[in-house]
């Protein structure tokens, strides 16, 4: 791809901009539910608190719905990947169901939802597909077909797509759908604000008190009591509840260009083969859609060449749909939970009144929804037939789902400990004179490991090799310039400060 042809910054974003700052608060404040993090969790969660009367303030980090939610491919999707034959055996075929239930029940409080407020959001319903080249895994996919039939889905067996290449088969769901995220979200804060929720942007909460009256504490030192809180900022930024040991941080790249609309697929599309890929199409007009590839999933922090990894994706596209004028690449960071099912509900178990959403897999807009109307009724006391199933405080399933969770805990202690030795692990220079214009490297300097970054004009920035979460060692990411710690997928920009969390404190400047 040629720099001069495409854009860094998602299409989502780039089509629907955020609009007038909502301010930091200026000041202490009391609310009746505080939400930290403005993404689709976020905003659901505080929109349907606010439609049943209650007072809400949201607070995000950076701008509304820019992060996770605004790097996403965009499906609202109840079929997620390989999912139900798996569920059917550890959760059983109750649990397969709910699931089911929960993410289709989502899909359609979010048509109703996007009709109601008139939202021009792009809408459209369509049928998902899992498929697979390798003839090797049809019976992985007529038995993922029958277990998703039977959890309710419309689903079945096929080995015909409108994808321009064969394929050996296939699940499809029907009555699946795709739209703009940021389109949506934007109108349902404006809802939320209309019912007299506040919101609050660059405002990066940093510390929490639990009680009957539970205290955040913002990076400025405002305080915000609430008397409850949920805690939506994708991978939890408090550590209490231990989490961060049942979740795995995960990024993927996406690479967009505009396709004629005649011949573009108008279903949606993921393999688990070839270090994964997606493929579906949005809007675009002048008789063309927009073709978006997702793939190439790797760790924050030890994905290697990140760029060769975009080549290599738009190598695929290109390979697969022609000759392609990219216009757009980004990436995005999801969070797999052990169990494969989202933890949603308490933070721990002696929350009373904390709240946490988060280990979506992937497939955030179905569960981030989902995730609002489940802690709406949580916190106002409502039943909900799903709140067992996705109950953080849950551990049977974690125990049937063994290996995986044991295998995470091996790559984070692998880095954890070595980390604290004296080699460097991962890509590194002998001194700052080695580091490119555009490259970063840990450097020992004085004695001190310290991330060095050189920018395009050749100055250096140095700050603390470690992050500022657990203090594993953090890696550079030169093709998206950010430092990524691979421990739990905190993200820092060249010159420290928070791209993306658990970290909430930057890394510490360091003098060379």
């Amino acid at each position: 791809m040629d720099d001069q042809a495409r854009t860094r910054k998602s299409h989502w974003i780039e089509t629907a901009p955020p609009g007038d700052l909502a301010p930091p608060p200026d000041g202490d404040l009391t609310v009746e539910v505080a939400v930290v993090g403005a993404g689709i969790a976020g905003i659901s969660t505080a929109w349907e608190l606010a439609r049943r009367g209650h007072g809400v303030a949201l607070l995000e980090a950076d701008r509304i719905a820019t992060g996770v939610t605004g790097h996403t491919t965009a499906k609202m999707s109840a079929q997620h990947t390989l999912i139900y034959d798996r569920l059917r055996r550890t959760r059983g075929r109750d649990g397969a169901r709910l699931y089911a239930a929960s993410q289709m029940d989502a899909i359609r409080h979010a048509a109703e939802t996007a009709e109601a407020l008139g939202v021009d959001c792009d809408w459209e319903t369509t049928a998902a597909y899992t498929w697979a080249e390798n003839a090797d895994r049809t019976e992985e996919l007529r038995a993922e077909a029958a277990a998703a039939r039977e959890a309710g889905l419309p689903a079945q067996y096929v080995t015909e797509t409108d994808l321009p290449f064969p394929v050996a088969g296939a699940v499809r769901v029907e009555e699946q759908a795709q739209f703009h995220p940021r389109k949506y979200l934007l109108a349902l804060v404006e809802d939320l604000q209309r019912l007299g929720g506040r919101v609050y942007e660059h405002t990066r909460v940093v510390g929490l008190s639990e009680g009957e009256r539970c205290v955040l504490t913002t990076e400025d030192g405002v305080k915000v009591t609430a008397r409850s809180v949920v805690v939506a900022t994708h991978y939890p930024i408090f550590d209490r509840a231990l989490l961060f040991t049942r979740l795995t941080p995960r990024r993927e790249l996406v690479v967009t260009a505009p396709v004629d609309a005649a011949t573009a697929p108008t279903g949606m599309y993921i393999t688990p083969e070839q270090n994964t890929r997606s493929v579906r199409t949005a809007p675009y007009g002048d008789g063309r859609r927009l073709l978006l590839v997702t793939g190439e999933h790797f760790t924050p922090g030890a994905g290697g060449d990140v760029e060769a990894r975009f080549e290599t994706l738009s190598a695929w596209a290109r390979e697969r749909f022609g000759d392609l004028d990219f216009t757009h690449r980004w990436a995005t960071q999801d969070n797999d939970p052990t169990d494969s099912v989202p933890l949603v509900g308490p933070l721990h178990p002696g929350s009373k009144h904390v709240y946490v959403a988060t280990g979506f897999g992937g497939w955030g807009m179905a569960s981030g929804i989902m995730s609002g109307r489940l802690l709406c009724d949580l916190i106002t006391g409502r039943d909900n037939a799903w709140s067992d199933l996705y109950d953080p405080r849950r551990v049977a399933p974690v125990l049937r789902e063994g290996m995986d969770f044991l295998k995470h805990q091996a790559d984070v202690a692998r880095h954890f400990v070595g980390d604290r030795l004296q080699h460097l692990p991962g890509p590194s220079a002998t001194s700052v004179d080695e580091i490119a214009p555009g490259d970063g490297a840990i450097v020992h300097v004085s004695g001190k490991r310290c991330a060095v970054h050189r920018d395009e004009d050749g100055k250096v920035h140095a700050v603390s090799a470690k992050c500022t979460h657990m203090g594993c060692l953090v890696a550079f990411n030169r093709a998206e310039q950010a430092w990524e710690c691979p421990c739990h997928g905190s993200r820092f920009a060249p010159d420290g400060r928070v791209v993306q969390g658990p970290a909430v404190r930057p890394l510490e400047q360091r003098d060379i």
